[in-house]
């Protein structure tokens, strides 16, 4: 009786050691299961001269990432512009656990170090909108650059053409030095400009330090000194602000008529300026889907998910990366309804301001 109470009581120990185990181990399933919902990624901007980054760019992509995982953060940060800072911000993030860098370089080339960095931690880096140069990327999310150049540079030679001008100058303001897009930029618009019939002033071509418009404005007054007010006949301007600075100098200077400006980005400030008549055009980069694509893949990434979308082979000088590349658009006064109006990029309200009302009713905004 005595050997039958016992081997009864060894039974009912090994059951509850083996029920112990088996809630051991459904727990570490749980938090295993938790922890791919539960990931941090980092997305690192580069500057805030431009207005799409705090504007569009981080609240797209932070809302994406919380649709797509409810117990994912963003560890979020702006450089302004430099490029040490945005070193000490990636290693700051990856100290904090960080699983994924969404990374926007300052210096295309510089940022290749926090690429080595990433990596030696075994963590993706996704180079977002601006392109990382030497380095082993994971992905590269972004427009094709070349072609924004292209697009502009097309845009103004039409509308040169268009008003019976088939030479002069035309004055080339290009980004910021240390931004691989500028570079892209700019060999898009020579594609075009160079054997266009028309003479790019300066040579060689300037570069504006870190996008600044008031850098633009500056480098402007000196060609309307060196050129005379009637001594050119356009101007490439990379993007909104640079175009912004130009038109600025162009106007202090007493410039008039004004001739057809350039830009890119798309800003609000720009496309007035568009309704008013003061800048030709811009390129609209419909940043959305650029964010919510980056978001999708640094989900896809923490969570150690196959992704599956088609790329492109871009060559970063180290390797041919996979590449989801973008059709940017050109914007006139003619197509801004059916464009940055139609994808509520901004309402007719937003543009409409009291200050542009008779020339939006002119452009048939109203």
């Amino acid at each position: 009786m005595f050997t039958l109470r016992r081997g009864v009581a060894v039974a009912a120990a090994v059951l509850l050691a083996l029920s112990a185990a088996a809630c051991e181990s459904s727990d570490e399933g749980s938090d295993s299961g938790s922890s791919s919902d539960s990931a941090k990624i980092a997305l690192l901007l580069p500057e805030s001269q431009t207005t799409r980054y705090e504007q569009f760019d981080k609240p797209l992509f932070e809302a994406k990432v919380k649709s797509l995982c409810s117990g994912c953060s963003v560890i979020y940060n702006n450089a302004n512009q430099q490029s040490d800072t945005q070193q000490q911000q990636a290693e700051a993030a990856l100290n904090d656990g960080a699983k994924v860098l969404v990374l926007d370089p300052v210096d295309g080339a510089a940022a290749a170090s926090i690429v080595n960095t990433a990596k030696a931690k075994k963590v993706p880096v996704i180079s977002y909108d601006r392109l990382v140069t030497g380095a082993d990327l994971d992905y590269y999310i972004s427009f094709d650059n070349e072609k924004v150049g292209a697009l502009q540079a097309t845009s103004l030679v039409d509308q040169l053409k268009k008003t019976g001008k088939t030479s002069g100058n035309v004055v080339m303001i290009n980004g910021s030095p240390t931004d691989n897009n500028a570079k892209l930029f700019n060999k898009g618009a020579h594609s075009v400009l160079d054997g266009s019939g028309f003479k790019l002033e300066p040579t060689p071509d300037y570069f504006t330090p870190e996008w600044k418009p008031e850098n633009a404005q500056t480098f402007m007054d000196g060609q309307i000194s060196k050129l005379g007010k009637t001594g050119f006949v356009g101007v490439y301007a990379a993007n909104d602000g640079t175009a912004g600075g130009a038109i600025a100098a162009m106007k202090a200077a007493g410039v008039t008529p004004l001739p057809p400006v350039t830009g890119q980005d798309a800003e609000l400030a720009a496309i007035q300026r568009i309704v008013a008549g003061d800048q030709f055009m811009t390129v609209y980069k419909a940043i959305k889907p650029e964010a919510e694509k980056a978001a999708e893949i640094a989900v896809a990434l923490a969570q150690g998910k196959e992704i599956t979308d088609q790329t492109t082979p871009v060559n970063n000088g180290k390797e041919d990366v996979p590449s989801i590349l973008l059709t940017p658009v050109a914007v006139t006064k003619d197509n801004i309804k059916t464009t940055v109006v139609a994808d509520n990029f901004y309402t007719v309200a937003q543009i409409c301001t009291a200050d542009y009302a008779a020339a939006c009713k002119a452009a048939g905004l109203q």
